[in-house]
Parts: C-alpha cells; sequence; structure tokens
C-alpha cells in the first residue's frame, strides 16, 4: 500500500540501504531479526509470542547441543525458536496431532532454513515420546496435567518442563497435578510488554499494549523416590 521498490535494485545493496517507493514513501532494507521471522510466520493457531519465548529458552535453560521436546507443533513460532537456539549440535522433537498444523510448521521452518533441526511428529502424546533423557519439554497443550507422566518418563533426572495456558483454572489443575511428586521447583509467571512511542519530545507509552497471552508454568524433574515436597536445592553440577 505504500508502494513499490524494483527487486533488482535491493540486490547487492548494504543492510541498512534507504529506497523510495515509486509512491514516494521511504523505507529501509534490513535484515530480519528471528523477533521478525516468527512475527511474520504464516499462522494457522495461536502463536507463542516472542515476549514469552525469550523467558522460555532461558527457564528452559535452552541453548548449544540442547535435546529439546516440544508438545503441541501448532504453526511452529516457538519451534523456530528452539531449532535456532540448540545449533549447533542440538535436536528439537516437535509432536502435534493435527496434520494441517504439521503441514504449516513444516513450511515455516524449511522457509527460514531450520527444518534439519527439527524431528516433526505426528502423534497424541498421550501414547508417549519416543524420547528419554531430554534436557527440556515444553507443553503447548490445552490439558498439560493430562500428560505429566509421558514428560516425567521422557526427561533427564532434573530436566526442566514448561507449559503455556491461557486460563487461570487450567494453571490451578496444573499445580493440582504436580502434587504427585514428580516434579519440583514449581514457578508460574506471567508477562505483560508494553512498548513506549520512540519521540524524544513527547516519550510515553503507546496507545495499546500486549497484556495477556498466557500464564506460564515451569517445574523441573525430581529423580525417582524425590518428593514434591523436599526443598529442591539449584547447585551447579
Amino acid at each position: 500500500h505504500k508502494g513499490l521498490i524494483r527487486h533488482d535494485d535491493l540486490i547487492g545493496s548494504a543492510p541498512g540501504s534507504r529506497f523510495t517507493t515509486h509512491l514516494g514513501h521511504p523505507l529501509v532494507a534490513l535484515r530480519p531479526s528471528l523477533h521478525d521471522i516468527i512475527m511474520n510466520l504464516q499462522r494457522v493457531s495461536q502463536i507463542v509470542y516472542p515476549k514469552e519465548i525469550g523467558y522460555i529458552l532461558l527457564k528452559l535453560n535452552v541453548g548449544p547441543a540442547s535435546r529439546v521436546g516440544e508438545c503441541g507443533t501448532g504453526s511452529g513460532a516457538l519451534t523456530v525458536a528452539l531449532a535456532h537456539s540448540v545449533r549447533p549440535g542440538g535436536r528439537v522433537y516437535s509432536y502435534e496431532q493435527r496434520e494441517d498444523m504439521l503441514r504449516v510448521a513444516t513450511r515455516n521452518l524449511a522457509n527460514v532454513g531450520l527444518l534439519d533441526q527439527v524431528e516433526l511428529k505426528q502423534r497424541d502424546i498421550a501414547e508417549g515420546l519416543d524420547e528419554r533423557e531430554l534436557d527440556a519439554l515444553f507443553l503447548d497443550v490445552r490439558t498439560p496435567w493430562l500428560y505429566l507422566r509421558q514428560a516425567w518418563i521422557a526427561l533427564a533426572d532434573g530436566g526442566f518442563l514448561g507449559a503455556i495456558v491461557p486460563t487461570a483454572n487450567q494453571v490451578s489443575e496444573l499445580l493440582a497435578a504436580f502434587d504427585e511428586g514428580l516434579f519440583g521447583d514449581v514457578e508460574v509467571c506471567e508477562i505483560l510488554l508494553r512498548s513506549y512511542k520512540p519521540v524524544a519530545a513527547r516519550l510515553r507509552p503507546v496507545d495499546r499494549m500486549v497484556a495477556h497471552t498466557g500464564y506460564l508454568v515451569f517445574a523441573r524433574r525430581l529423580a525417582a523416590g524425590a518428593s514434591d515436597a523436599e526443598q529442591v536445592v539449584n547447585a551447579p553440577d
């Protein structure tokens, strides 16, 4: 709607170069960030937003060579971030029941060159996960409390578990399920993001903000025989 730029004019130009469309609008050509990529993926479902993704990656301790499970691939926004973060040497194992979702996620991952980092699997996770000794696992499903035993089996001792749910009653269900003693060191949080208008003379918040998108729940896998009532000490190896 702001006009056209000739594709040939972009070729060979440095990132940050300025252009003017045929309608006279000034634009700047930049390489997309991971944030840009995620926010512009094709969507057939609600995505995990960047404001949650950054905290998820830190809480799950995701980094190079990590082996990470994901239940609920959806459109693949979190999958893209996980795949980007486990390079080099890591792997993401993502489970999704719906074939149409997997098609979109496959295309999104391929378009950003990350498909080789991910194993996509069409399966009901009630049947269990193929992997063992995972470093971390994230549940983006409607009833995560039903799959804690499957998650416990797939994770390594002390492994990181995360989940996202949109409503408080879902959080309560998940917290009640943690009482079985498979997981400890539980955290519940919500992340709100408020942007400001970048005008030096009249700095103020923008009129709208990205407020509630989901509750985040994190926990750690306890070793066999451990109890959720026992104190969990976060100590380095």
